[in-house]
């Protein structure tokens, strides 16, 4: 949907949003998307932006589904692309390389 600019927000559509995961709650009411600005920066705006427009983005995603009820988004900063940062420096120092590879 962020992709097509299916929201009709030009300000949301502008932004290159990257949705990493997405959760869901046991009982499915509630939907947690983990999202970052390509590029990173402008968290601020993109949270802000998304917040906007969650009933319209709810709407959207409740189109394809088939519950009962639409489940309410959160957004969240995902943050697993500087944790794969971290782990790749971890495994490049020398001491870790050599117990990885024996």
């Amino acid at each position: 949907m962020l992709m097509r600019g299916d929201i009709h927000d030009p300000e949301l559509n502008r932004l290159s949003i990257t949705v990493g995961e997405v959760t869901v709650s046991p009982d499915l009411k509630v939907a947690t998307a983990y999202v970052v600005p390509l590029g990173g920066g402008h968290e601020d705006e993109m949270f802000e932006l998304l917040k906007r427009n969650k009933s319209e983005l709810r709407r959207a995603v409740s189109k394809n589904m088939t519950l009962k009820y639409a489940p309410e988004l959160r957004f969240k900063l995902d943050e697993t692309f500087d944790r794969l940062d971290e782990t790749r420096r971890i495994f490049s120092q020398d001491a870790v390389r050599r117990d990885v590879e024996e």
